[in-house]
């Protein structure tokens, strides 16, 4: 049976905690990932322990979101890092997106669509005069163009995206309950599965409390 991928979102800057997560994560049923976002990348100790992990798959969510020139010279200075996956804004243009994918080797690049911290009132704020689902596709054919290796969408994107993009599929804004705090647009692991993501993203649902519980959770919503 072929195991469900999961990123786990490691939201903090403390290397105990991340080491902690990386522990009671561990398992036979699932293939595990560790998401490291901005906040423990541009932590003091976050580049120095990165470096030194071995056999783990990183996916270092940097969101690049720049000029083309900045965003290849940063994949270019994280290139002694072992990062498996990368992120960088769709919004940043082709331009920057096809330097990033020129310069990315090894690296999976992944495409930002929109995020799932938004919806339709807050794109029409920032100024878009496209709803989420127009604004998503028309960003994941500017991914197929600059040959992207992955897309970062909302679980509620995927049947949409798929129709489009054949590779890689990771989605944020995964909840085991319908509770959302701070995301929009969420979905339950199953869920997501079931509408074709390759990658769940899932952060506090299992590291706040007892992380070992919380992954059994995961796997016993997975195999209901």
């Amino acid at each position: 049976m072929k195991k469900s991928k999961i990123f786990v979102a490691c939201d903090t800057s403390k290397i105990s905690k991340i080491e902690k997560i990386i522990k009671d994560t561990k398992n036979n049923k699932l293939t595990i990932g560790y998401k490291l976002g901005l906040e423990f990348l541009n932590s003091k100790n976050g580049r120095i322990f990165l470096s030194k992990l071995r056999n783990k798959i990183i996916f270092a969510d940097l969101k690049l979101n720049d000029i083309p020139n900045t965003c290849a010279a940063t994949i270019k200075a994280i290139k002694d890092l072992r990062v498996n996956y990368l992120t960088i804004h769709i919004s940043s243009g082709l331009d920057a997106l096809k330097a990033a994918k020129k310069i990315s080797g090894k690296i999976k690049l992944i495409g930002v669509t929109v995020l799932t911290s938004l919806d339709n009132k807050a794109l029409k704020e920032i100024g878009f005069n496209k709803d989420v689902k127009k604004l998503v596709l028309h960003q994941v054919k500017l991914a197929n163009k600059a040959k992207l290796d992955a897309i970062v969408c909302s679980a509620q994107e995927v049947k949409l995206v798929k129709k489009l993009f054949k590779r890689e599929i990771i989605t944020p804004g995964i909840r085991f309950k319908s509770k959302t705090n701070d995301q929009k647009r969420v979905l339950t692991p199953y869920e997501a599965y079931a509408n074709g993501a390759d990658w769940l993203v899932i952060g506090r649902d299992l590291t706040r409390g007892n992380i070992k519980k919380n992954t059994q959770l995961l796997i016993d919503h997975l195999n209901q």
